[in-house]
């Protein structure tokens, strides 16, 4: 039998992967499992943008090989969203490319970027997919960690209490997940000028910035910035559009073009359909966000009564599309999430999926209808003690 590359002993199946096959053989044997574990969102995706796609279909270029870099007025939607949303200044000519999802651009920045031995700064907590794809390029990850007690903020005098002179690349994600925690425009402030300092370049991953959150910020809102930092922004969330694959990164020309010849050589243009519909969904109005976000603060209020079933304590301030809660001490993540998909067939999220500071909480996702959240709490009433 052919051996597999050595490159897949550093990295192990997606949790969710696994997790859900469990789930899936639950639903077969017959458990009225509900889904609080995962954040793909629910609702549906504008109907301008829907209708966008349907028009475009019969274009002369719609089923043709589309540009590596996207549809020139797709980049320029881009800056438009950027400069409106943001106060941020782009050149869509060279400084956005467009992605296939903002996953695949930590993949293309980590393949531009990285060799073998260098080290990378992961946050702990932190979207796992930073780490398994550092591994993937031979990179090394080293992490840092956020904490309750720092507003899960980065400590910068850790941070350069370490041995810094193989880092190459930080990964931050505000509005954090899973926490649900916003940057301050300091702490931007703060990463750039460490990253200047030490010579690293800083990714932000930012598609939660609109979601139960009216102050949106971005990195590149930082005087200099664009020196030596990137930032990650996708569709999936903010407008409903996770199956789309809707993504971009904007920074410096130098940068993009080199995360474009990692793109070129791995895929083509998005469809033009797809095209079509983001340009749409860029241009609606903050209605959209207000109407969305009426809806997600309904189920958070009931997912905090969730919560305070399992005697869980949570952050009200928090924005984004999950409730980060911490459960009591003592408890354990796993045993907790395990025992409420056997006990009450809910599937919620353990925190140490997200790296050890995880560990003392659970994640529960907005991506479910309130008669549902509903449901689950009429099952949480003698659970918790």
């Amino acid at each position: 039998m052919i051996q597999p590359a050595k490159r897949l002993d550093t990295v192990k199946e997606y949790y969710f992967s696994i997790k859900l096959r469990e789930v899936r053989n639950l639903v077969a044997a017959g458990k009225p499992i509900i889904n609080m574990g995962i954040g793909s969102p629910d609702l549906q995706p504008p109907a301008k943008v829907i209708e966008a796609i349907q028009g475009s279909l019969a274009d002369a270029n719609a089923h043709k090989y589309q540009s590596y870099q996207g549809l020139p007025e797709l980049r320029m939607a881009i800056a438009d969203f950027y400069k409106n949303k943001y106060a941020v200044d782009s050149n869509p000519e060279n400084e956005i490319l467009p992605l296939m999802g903002s996953k695949e651009g930590i993949m293309h920045i980590s393949m531009a970027f990285l060799n073998e031995g260098d080290q990378v700064l992961i946050p702990n907590p932190g979207y796992p997919t930073y780490t398994s794809v550092t591994n993937l390029v031979g990179a090394e990850p080293l992490f840092y960690n956020l904490s309750d007690e720092n507003n899960w903020q980065p400590n910068f005098e850790e941070l350069e209490n370490q041995d810094l002179s193989n880092v190459k690349l930080m990964w931050v994600n505000y509005p954090h997940m899973p926490t649900g925690t916003n940057a301050t425009i300091e702490t931007l402030e703060k990463l750039v000028a460490f990253g200047k300092k030490h010579q690293i370049l800083i990714i932000n991953d930012n598609p939660y910035s609109f979601i139960l959150n009216d102050k949106p910020i971005s990195i590149l809102q930082v005087e200099g910035a664009k020196d030596i930092a990137l930032e990650l922004n996708s569709l999936s969330k903010t407008f409903n559009m996770a199956g789309w694959r809707v993504g971009m990164v904007l920074g410096n020309a130098k940068y993009i073009n080199e995360i474009l010849k990692v793109k070129s050589n791995m895929d083509s243009g998005m469809f033009y359909g797809i095209q079509k519909g983001a340009i749409e969904a860029l241009q609606l109005s903050d209605d959209w966000f207000a109407s969305q976000n009426k809806i997600y603060e309904e189920r958070r209020n009931l997912i905090w009564q969730l919560a305070d079933k399992l005697d869980a304590t949570y952050n009200k301030n928090s924005t984004g599309l999950f409730v980060w809660a911490k459960i009591p001490e003592g408890k354990k993540s796993e045993e907790v999430t395990d025992a409420v998909l056997y006990e009450n067939d809910i599937f919620i999220t353990p925190g140490t999926i997200f790296g050890s500071q995880g560990e003392g909480y659970i994640r529960f996702s907005l991506c479910v209808t309130t008669d549902v959240i509903k449901e689950a709490i009429s099952r949480f009433l003698v659970i918790g003690n």
